[in-house]
């Protein structure tokens, strides 16, 4: 079928001329498959992108070609081939830069609560045509000809911005129902706005999500949030019950009323703070550049071999001299940002399991930030996202209401540098979330909140250039702490690495004599410091044990080995840090949840 009347000339045009770097090598994969007696043609995504001006990253070719015949056609022209999925048909291939996924014409159907299509190859490009998701990717450019095939006016839709099934709705979401998610997808990354009829099938088929694999699901709802406009296919999920079986956090909120009635309830502040957040992302990286988180040295102070201790001097050392230079490019969060995004939209999950009504008419949600941070966690990992997506938006969810402690500026700079260590590689993120999540109507409170928030931010500032606060590590690294001590690596030097991070971060830097009396005065307390026998705790039990120090103390043990011993004594005791002046654990509401 050429070209049909509703397609528009001037689209077409575009269309073609968008693909003009890639017509010498589709005309040429199009002759050597004409040439061995088959059918082939551009279809789906990179011809609607093309009508779109969007590149495609490859290019899908239907065929009536089986899966060895369409190796056979590649062999001795591609520079390598692969199988992508024989059993489905398709094949990948390489030539040059370009990358190729070429499938033959295909007819699937699903099995009611199957989790897998049933494959059936097809022998017609109409018919491979009208299995397609919806009419806007069942376009077709026939090769090596470039004759335009659009039997269910897929050009049309695109034009009007509507998405339609070729077939039914019914028939195309009973065949695969990811094809909803797709719809709500398309929504945010196309600006597509899924037919009435369209709408009502996905409601009434939502359940048959649940046929679908978690992984499956999680891809196309990544690829929803880091679209264009991630809010308007998360409304599209909301309104059909998609989100009932995908993020049931999500529609949840609708039912918890904003306490500070600025919106109608904390399901449409949670859309808005997602937004914000998304204004806030820095332009993306350019291509070819490649960020690094820096690891965790304290976990990795857990280590039970020498040489990877020498290893994580190194390594540190190379990041403290990195993090000299490149502390702010570290704060940048290049859009769009899948982490950040996610926090912001599952930032508040935690208040429907936390709303308590005070006397006298007022709602609380105490702790939600904690209870929210576990519900994520437990959410992401059903949805099978990896472990750092996890972890990370997890922590950020947890930290989303640490700001709100820092009132007018009273938090001491201990409290600054715990803000920074918590955060950790995540505080760009936490500082857009924090911003973002200023929802208020009032400009004379939301202006005082970003001023409070532009003062924190100038003390970190002025921190890591006085302190290279980004870099915060303790004193004394692993292999010092192990020959102070005289332990070798494992948990316990894992703790008492922690221990004096903790005190750098209450006090600021120390000289080594200084974090070497320290660290002796709190091996004093830990039980493994006792020797054979002794029953004593506290710093009064005998230590005999314990490495030699430059300063002494006396005390008495309790127990049955009562007895008066010398161990490591200190200049002056530490106190352990508070809440007072710092980050609260339970702090107060957010003018804006």
């Amino acid at each position: 079928m050429s070209t049909p009347p509703t397609a528009d000339g001037a689209l077409l045009l575009r269309a073609l001329r968008h693909l003009t770097p890639t017509l010498p090598l589709l005309t040429e994969i199009g002759g050597r498959f004409v040439d061995a007696g088959h059918e082939v043609a551009l279809v789906g995504g990179p011809v609607r992108d093309a009508f779109l001006a969007r590149t495609s990253p490859d290019l899908d070719l239907t065929t009536s070609a089986r899966p060895e015949q369409i190796e056979a056609v590649l062999a001795g022209w591609a520079d390598s081939t692969w199988d992508v999925g024989r059993e489905f048909g398709t094949i990948g291939a390489r030539r040059g830069a370009q990358t190729l996924e070429i499938t033959t014409y295909r007819a699937d159907a699903y099995e009611p609560g199957s989790r897998k299509p049933l494959v059936a190859f097809g022998d017609n490009l109409q018919d491979d045509l009208v299995r397609r998701d919806f009419t806007v990717n069942a376009m077709a450019l026939r090769l090596p000809d470039m004759v335009f095939v659009d039997p269910y006016d897929g050009l049309a839709d695109l034009a009007a911005g509507r998405l339609r099934t070729p077939t039914t709705p019914e028939i195309s979401f009973g065949d695969d129902p990811l094809r909803m998610m797709r719809a709500a997808r398309f929504a945010a990354q196309l600006a597509l706005t899924p037919a009435p009829e369209v709408l009502a099938a996905m409601e009434g088929m939502a359940s048959r999500l649940s046929i679908v694999s978690a992984e499956r699901v999680r891809d196309e709802l990544v690829k929803l949030l880091l679209g264009d406009d991630p809010r308007a296919g998360l409304e599209v999920m909301v309104d059909t019950g998609l989100a009932d079986h995908v993020l049931p956090e999500l529609p949840a909120l609708r039912l918890e009323v904003d306490e500070h009635h600025r919106h109608k309830d904390v399901y449409e502040h949670s859309l808005t703070v997602l937004q914000q957040a998304i204004d806030l992302e820095d332009p993306p990286l350019p291509e070819g550049a490649d960020e690094t988180d820096d690891a965790d040295e304290a976990d990795q102070a857990d280590k039970t071999d020498e040489t990877d201790q020498r290893e994580q001097r190194e390594q540190r050392d190379q990041r403290e001299q990195r993090d000299q230079t490149d502390q702010a490019d570290d704060d940048r969060v290049p859009g769009p940002d899948l982490v950040l995004r996610l926090a912001a939209l599952l930032h508040d999950i935690g208040k429907p399991a936390t709303r308590r009504f005070e006397p006298g008419g007022g709602v609380s949600f105490h702790h939600h930030e904690l209870v929210g941070a576990r519900m994520a966690r437990t959410r992401l990992r059903a949805l099978r996202f990896d472990k750092d997506t996890v972890k990370a938006v997890s922590r950020l969810v947890e930290l989303h209401l640490r700001f709100h402690g820092y009132g007018d500026g009273e938090w001491t700079d201990a409290a600054v540098r715990r803000y920074v260590t918590d955060a950790g590689p995540l505080l760009g993120r936490l500082h857009r979330l924090t911003r973002s999540d200023s929802t208020t109507r009032n400009r004379r409170k939301a202006a005082r909140l970003a001023t409070a928030y532009d003062d924190l931010e100038r003390r970190i500032d002025r921190l890591r250039s006085d302190e290279e606060l980004r870099a915060v590590r303790p004193d004394l690294d692993g292999h010092q702490i192990g020959q102070v001590l005289g332990i070798r690596p494992g948990p316990v030097l894992g703790r008492a690495y922690k221990h004096l991070l903790a005190v750098r971060l209450d006090q600021g830097p120390l000289d080594e004599e200084a974090a070497r009396a320290e660290l002796l005065r709190w091996w004093a307390e830990q039980p493994e410091s006792a020797p054979p026998g002794d029953t004593g705790t506290g710093a009064g039990r005998a230590v005999g044990q314990a490495p030699s120090a430059t300063l002494q103390g006396t005390g008495t043990g309790t127990g049955t080995g009562t007895g008066t011993g010398t161990g490591p004594g200190t200049a002056g005791a530490v106190a352990a840090p508070t809440a007072q002046g710092g980050p609260a654990a339970d702090a107060p509401e957010p003018g804006d949840g």
